[in-house]
């Protein structure tokens, strides 16, 4: 049926609610009101095309319309026709690899600068609502979260729980869904990767702190090694600054993320022209941008 004749049956339906209003019997006006809604449900369920047949293909669809838009829980009630759509969108995150983002995640993600999206106001976020942060599908999705799931059952820190599963993981692209379903939905996941980024000198990187070329909302392990504890304080806003102004390149080879594969998986880090040790300052005009492979020949050399 099309959505302009369901309209009218469901016009039909509610002027014939007209009568049913004089009855004095409550449960008789209940039960005539269910059409209405059964009605109205197949109304949204007619707004999507008639090839996305089941609720998940049709909040996918929705999802893939308006990406990087908040979606309201809403708006999903009505295109799926289901009251269960929020476990769909859970199937669509943990079982098909779509990275959607809810309020709750944006928010805490937003705390730790790491949800750089210039058109969403995450303080207007409700948990019920969404973003489908990126169009691409990760198709190995499904074997992280039940990974997760184990990890997440372990009487560990919620930091040492993050740790193990992006060791787990290293080089493969982490979402803050993941992170914050193995913290036990607990608010602090976020500042915990950013310990271990900033005070335990694992290169984790996302969109804002190194690696540009990332998706919103996605985490990285580069290798699984710690930086020198000299290099382990500087703030995320001079790495930036620094990655930036040297091209994200390293400046003693060349090399970028995009020389990256398997069997030669380096990282960038920076290091300081005056060493920390001997005084020298967590700035830009100290700092300089190298892979792991010349900033360990640099080490070793002045060793």
């Amino acid at each position: 049926m099309t959505p302009e004749k369901i309209r009218a049956d469901l016009e039909k339906l509610i002027c014939k609610f007209e009568d049913e209003l004089k009855s004095e019997d409550l449960r008789h006006k209940v039960i005539a009101l269910i059409p209405c809604f059964q009605q109205l449900r197949n109304l949204g369920k007619a707004l999507i095309p008639t090839t996305a047949k089941s609720a998940r293909e049709r909040i996918l669809h929705y999802f893939e319309k308006y990406p990087q838009i908040i979606i309201s829980g809403d708006e999903l009630l009505v295109v799926s026709g289901i009251q269960e759509y929020a476990r769909r969108v859970r199937e669509l995150k943990v079982q098909f690899g779509w990275s959607i983002v809810s309020g709750t995640t944006a928010k805490q993600m937003a705390l730790e600068n790491e949800f750089p999206l210039s058109s969403v106001d995450v303080r207007e976020m409700r948990p019920s609502d969404y973003i489908l942060t990126s169009i691409e599908q990760d198709r190995d999705a499904s074997y992280r979260w039940n990974m997760a799931n184990e990890i997440r059952r372990e009487k560990i820190s919620v930091r040492d729980k993050i740790l193990k599963y992006f060791r787990e993981n290293i080089g493969q692209k982490i979402t803050g869904e993941e992170l914050k379903y193995l913290a036990k939905d607990r608010s602090e996941w976020a500042r915990r990767v950013r310990e271990l980024r900033t005070e335990y000198g694992w290169p984790i990187v996302t969109q804002n702190t190194g690696r540009p070329d990332l998706d919103i909302g996605v985490y990285i392990l580069e290798a699984d090694r710690q930086s020198p504890e000299h290099d382990r304080r500087i703030p995320d806003s001079v790495k930036r600054e620094v990655l930036r102004q040297d091209g994200y390149k390293c400046q003693a080879c060349g090399w970028t993320h995009e020389d990256w594969n398997r069997s030669d998986p380096r990282h960038l880090e920076l290091h300081h022209k005056k060493p920390h040790a001997k005084g020298g300052e967590n700035t830009t005009g100290n700092l300089t941008t190298l892979c792991t492979i010349c900033h360990d020949d640099i080490h070793r050399k002045s060793r």
